[in-house]
């Protein structure tokens, strides 16, 4: 681990292959899976996903992609791709909700294809982010929020070991307009090495 978050220069990793996918950051070129991804995955996303949208352009979704890729490289939020192959299966990311870089705490985000969605993915997904995140990256502390109604999602954050710290009531909005509470769930580094020795 030659850097670490919150180091001087910090230089992320800019790819992560483990149980059978790839993790990375988005290129141009990705603009096309990206927007077949997300438009066909447009009902299975609306309920949790603010940006879905039923019709994007390619010239959006490649807008999309270098402003994601713009972001990751000048260190102020860390979106990236997954991939099976040359199929994407969803998105995830390190974003600093929480804090500054030096804080060294991240929010892991995800969203699954509407055709992956069931099959485990997210588990698989969040399982290779934790052990990227704690190995390469460095974070010490990393957290997943999710509407408490999404049970797929707190089942995915519980599945890999994750607690869940608080409830925070009536904190958002979904998005159909209506108030809702946010589980809020962590690991720490130190237990993450914990469960592995």
């Amino acid at each position: 681990m030659k850097n670490k978050v919150g180091s001087e220069p910090w230089l992320p990793p800019l790819s992560w292959t483990g149980d059978g996918m790839t993790i990375r950051i988005y290129k141009p070129e990705d603009a096309a899976e990206l927007q077949r991804a997300t438009v066909e995955s447009y009902e299975h996303l609306k309920p949790w996903m603010p940006w879905a949208r039923k019709e994007q352009s390619l010239e959006e979704t490649e807008a999309i992609c270098r402003r994601l890729a713009s972001a990751y490289l000048g260190n102020t939020d860390f979106s990236m791709g997954a991939w099976d192959g040359n199929m994407l299966i969803g998105g995830t990311g390190f974003h600093l909700r929480a804090g500054p870089l030096d804080w060294r705490v991240g929010e892991i985000g995800m969203w699954i294809r509407g055709s992956h969605a069931g099959q485990g993915w997210g588990t698989r997904l969040l399982e290779q982010m934790l052990q990227w995140g704690f190995e390469e990256w460095g974070w010490m502390r990393l957290i997943w929020k999710c509407d408490s109604e999404n049970i797929a999602s707190a089942t995915v954050a519980e599945k890999c070991g994750m607690k869940k710290e608080a409830t925070f009531a009536s904190s958002a909005l979904n998005t159909a307009g209506r108030r809702t509470d946010m589980y809020l769930y962590a690991m720490l580094r130190d237990e993450w090495l914990n469960s592995r020795s």
